[in-house]
């Protein structure tokens, strides 16, 4: 039965909808959450499973066959990513139990977090480029409302820029998907796919292509990422969590899909404004990284960072190179995931998000301090841990395709993340404690270190049975790279 495919979308949205009569009970309101979490997890492990053993599912929604009705679409890429969202959510779920506070619980926290998740699911498994925007939609609507949650000043003010941010990029998501409607008389993916190719990429859907990279460039903080560290930086921890492990990837997703399924006829118009792209977004995030000397901005600019890195392996197109942007993008979920909650307690144990306000907390949190040291080494790209395979494929796939210059790009944004991490670290943990950070300090959540402790164990165990993953992620660069695999099982009779 592929109904299964509804099911990552269906549960977070009826929880979040029941949620909303019981506003007053806080701990209902866990309990729900918790649950719903934790059989998104399991439903997405049994989707991955069946694609893994029976090939692409899709399920036509009303009985109404492509491409004329609505398809949700289960490849070994779009199931992946629900896992790994549904993996992060639930431990970011989990982080929130200590540290969002009762107030922001009281006004409908935990809906608004599985509203997002509704949409970042559907994005993944729709079939349908118009179904793409509203899940978007979905997804941004909740975030307004996660990113202005509590009411403060800097808030209200990173909402109204991210807000219009994100209108235009709508309003030009919506002018693009009109264009293409115009243009070659379909919305389902796959027949778009077979359309572009009847019709020739030239000309009109160029230029519609590009439209449509300049609004997922926006959305993903792919070189246009101007917007990304400062709204990042003004929610609560947890929200910054959710955000930089999940909005972000959409996004890139998006990219990925887009311009290997419907517009890879042309590749000498897009890839050079991709690898442009991709390059300055690695220069550019890597520089904020180390230039900055608060945890909020420097984690911020280290998301960006990793989207030109993923954005790299579409532009070298080899084998490697796209299998390792699926390894990499799986990772990077895990791990940024990880990264906001470790920086979320690392303010917390410190009372302050400046680094030179701190110091000394090896002494009093070692476990806290070690964590965040090995998801270091691992974002970096160190073996065993699961960054290396990854970075491994990107800079053999450029490699091979003769992009020196994009993979020692690559190689250097790597090693200012690693400069930036470690000096969080350094400073921290084993620089001299502040009298005044002493006195703010107190005891971290338990909640928070049992979700950053699952998700640090996925990211050793990625790396040390990376084989066994790759066999996953290999079945997902396959459709990729062989876009008639997807339109066949959509299209089929």
């Amino acid at each position: 039965m592929n109904n299964l495919l509804v099911f990552p979308v269906l549960l977070p949205l009826v929880t979040a909808v029941i949620l909303f009569f019981f506003k007053e009970k806080i701990k209902l309101q866990r309990i729900l959450s918790l649950i719903s979490s934790l059989l998104s997890v399991l439903t997405a492990l049994v989707l991955t499973g069946r694609i893994h053993s029976e090939g692409i599912l899709t399920l036509n929604l009303g009985g109404w066959q492509a491409p004329y009705g609505i398809v949700f679409v289960g490849d070994m890429f779009s199931a992946l990513l629900v896992l790994a969202a549904s993996v992060v959510g639930l431990a970011v779920l989990i982080y929130s139990f200590g540290s969002i506070g009762g107030e922001r619980e009281r006004y409908h926290y935990y809906s608004f977090f599985l509203f997002l998740l509704v949409g970042v699911n559907g994005s993944f498994l729709t079939g349908d480029i118009f179904n793409l925007f509203v899940f978007f939609e979905v997804m941004l609507m909740s975030s307004y409302a996660l990113l202005s949650l509590g009411g403060t000043k800097l808030q209200l003010r990173e909402t109204v820029k991210y807000l219009l941010i994100n209108i235009v990029s709508s309003t030009l998501f919506v002018a693009a998907v009109a264009y293409l409607y115009a243009s070659v008389g379909t919305l389902n993916m796959a027949h778009l796919s077979m359309r572009v190719a009847e019709l020739g990429q030239g000309g009109v859907l160029n230029v519609i292509a590009i439209l449509f990279l300049i609004v997922f460039g926006l959305k993903a903080g792919l070189f246009l990422f101007f917007w990304l560290p400062g709204s990042y930086s003004a929610p609560p921890s947890a929200v910054r969590a959710l955000f930089g492990a999940l909005l972000t990837k959409v996004g890139v997703y998006s990219i990925i899909r887009i311009f290997t399924l419907i517009f890879y006829h042309d590749p000498g118009t897009t890839r050079p404004w991709l690898m442009f792209m991709a390059a300055a977004t690695m220069i550019l995030g890597g520089l904020g990284a180390v230039a900055y000397k608060d945890i909020p901005r420097i984690l911020n600019y280290n998301v960006i960072v990793s989207v030109g890195f993923v954005t790299f392996g579409l532009v070298a197109a080899t084998g490697d190179a796209i299998n390792g942007a699926v390894f990499y993008l799986l990772h990077d979920i895990v791990a940024k995931g990880l990264l906001f909650i470790l920086g979320g307690l690392i303010i917390s144990a410190s009372g302050t998000d400046r680094l030179k306000d701190m110091g000394g907390l090896i002494q009093r949190y070692p476990l806290l301090g070690w964590m965040f040291f090995i998801l270091a080494l691992a974002l970096v790209g160190i073996p065993p841990l699961s960054g290396f395979p990854g970075k491994l494929l990107l800079i053999r796939g450029g490699l091979e395709e003769g992009m020196i210059g994009l993979s020692l790009i690559g190689v250097g944004s790597s090693l200012l993340v690693l400069y930036s991490l470690i000096k969080i670290f350094r400073i921290g943990f084993w620089g001299d404690p502040q009298e005044k950070q002493i006195q703010k300090s107190g005891a971290l959540p338990r909640a928070g270190m049992a979700g950053a402790a699952g998700l640090l164990l996925i990211v050793i165990l990625a790396g040390i049975c990376s084989e066994y993953v790759y066999s996953f992620v290999s079945q997902a660069g396959e459709v990729l790279a062989n876009p008639e695999l997807y339109i066949e099982a959509v299209m089929k009779e």
